[in-house]
């Protein structure tokens, strides 16, 4: 990549190799070259082939003894300096990626939560692309538009003449660290200088890079800079706020310059995942367990009315909860009454709308953050802690059948007290009376302004009268 300080120079040559002198054979010279792009067209009365023109202006004029491009070669000179940028942008095989080329509404057939992230990520690029003012933060998953969206708004600034450097911040690091290479045409300052000044710097895929101290500090004083200065600045990301570096992720998260948007849609990459489950969600293994596939079992032999009731009533209020998650909802009896179906049907509503949640099995989710000690674990404990603690919508089945080990209790207790302090909603399934847990766990179910318990007494499904099944 060259540097914006040379191809500067090129265009500053340009202008100076048009002001010298030129005697008659040098002249013909020219004309028998008139594609020469120094000089204008051999034929143009304005310039006599120059390329340039000056005003006739008194001496003392501001504008005395200044040339401006001609315009017989205004369109090649303009040709130039686009086809320079384009190449500082670093954008390469993305000028493809523009905005007529984005689907807003992404592929037929979805969600509609994740078909308004799209079109709202869509709409705050073309705002940015407009206006270059602000910073623009677009999170999401792999292959959810947020690099067709940076390169679109790099394709559109480019055009209108904007100085634009398009970066994924390992290539970014690269190119610092071969400065300091004897082949470097330029030195890590200018690099360095050019980097925190570009009018508009787009850093694409912000925390892959590697995580030493150096790149670390590197990225801050980029970051920092452009902050103060308020320079334009386009980040994309799939990593969580929790995983940033504190200094980096305060800036980040200040609504005065940062606008963020986070794009809920699936990987367009990958049609088989419509839905875009966390990874450690079991919900797809539950896709059968809908509300409309749940039964009050009306017709069973032997069910009390008050059992029946108790069917309706949780019914009625996982409804209530799933079109609007906030806070706590424990749904508490015995087994195979019902319970997983309606946390997995509360789940399902939530994935069709675009924002699956997470459920898990509370034995699973020990089992998952154990595997954090396993030599061959490419994530820490406290990431894969965080992870669960911090999700938007957590669904947790089978509450209190874990092992009963003392970390264990531990990493329930601060799972559960995080949540309760964040006020995240969250949804839970357990056979035990609510007594009958960690104490610590008791005391915040029992805050009725956060937590609803409801208790489903039917006894276990038989499917007597029914195929359908419950747990």
């Amino acid at each position: 990549m060259k540097d914006i300080k040379a191809i500067s120079k090129h265009l500053e040559d340009s202008l100076g190799n048009s002001k010298s002198e030129t005697n008659p054979e040098q002249e013909i010279s020219y004309r028998q070259s008139p594609a020469d792009q120094h000089f204008g067209d051999p034929d143009c009365p304005y310039c006599l082939g120059l390329g340039f023109v000056g005003h006739e202006v008194p001496i003392d004029h501001p504008d005395y003894g200044k040339l401006y491009i001609c315009s017989c070669r205004l369109k090649r000179v303009q040709s130039d300096q686009q086809n320079a940028l384009f190449e500082f942008s670093n954008l390469g095989s993305l000028r493809d990626l523009t905005f007529e080329t984005f689907k807003p509404r992404g592929r037929v057939g979805l969600a509609s939560q994740q078909a308004a992230s799209l079109q709202q990520a869509y709409n705050s690029a073309r705002h940015f692309a407009d206006n270059c003012q602000g910073w623009l933060l677009l999170t999401g998953t792999y292959g959810s538009g947020k690099t067709h969206l940076a390169a679109a708004i790099a394709n559109e600034t480019l055009n209108r003449g904007v100085p634009t450097l398009f970066l994924t911040v390992p290539d970014l690091l690269d190119w610092l660290r071969f400065s300091f290479s004897s082949d470097s045409e330029s030195s890590f300052e200018s690099r360095f200088a050019e980097i925190r000044n570009v009018a508009v710097l787009i850093l694409d895929d912000f925390g892959t890079q590697s995580s030493t101290a150096w790149a670390q500090e590197k990225l801050f004083q980029i970051i920092n800079h452009r902050y103060i200065s308020q320079l334009p600045t386009v980040i994309t990301t799939n990593y969580r706020f929790n995983d940033f570096e504190g200094r980096i992720r305060s800036r980040l998260t200040d609504p005065e310059i940062v606008t963020r948007v986070d794009i809920l849609a699936p990987d367009y990459r990958n049609p088989t995942d419509e839905v875009g489950h966390p990874e450690l969600s079991t919900l797809n293994l539950h896709n059968k367990q809908q509300f409309d596939t749940f039964s009050l079992r009306a017709n069973e032999p032997g069910m009390l009315a008050e059992d029946k009731a108790s069917l309706k009533h949780a019914l009625d209020i996982a409804q209530a909860y799933a079109k609007n998650p906030q806070g706590w909802l424990l749904f508490q009896g015995p087994y195979a009454c019902g319970k997983t179906h309606l946390a997995a049907a509360i789940g399902n509503y939530q994935a069709a709308l675009g924002a699956p949640p997470l459920f898990v099995g509370v034995p699973d989710l020990l089992d998952y953050l154990r595997a954090a000690f396993a030599p061959n674990s490419t994530q820490s404990l406290d990431k894969r802690f965080d992870e669960i603690r911090s999700t938007r919508l957590l669904i947790l089945d089978d509450l209190d059948t874990q092992s009963a080990t003392p970390w264990a209790r531990e990493k329930i207790y601060q799972l559960f007290n995080y949540r309760y302090v964040a006020e995240l909603p969250t949804v839970m399934t357990t056979s035990r009376q609510p007594s009958e847990l960690d104490q610590r766990l008791f005391s915040r179910l029992s805050d009725t302004r956060l937590c609803q318990v409801v208790y489903m007494s039917a006894p276990a499904y038989t499917g007597k009268s029914t195929r359908k099944t419950h747990k």
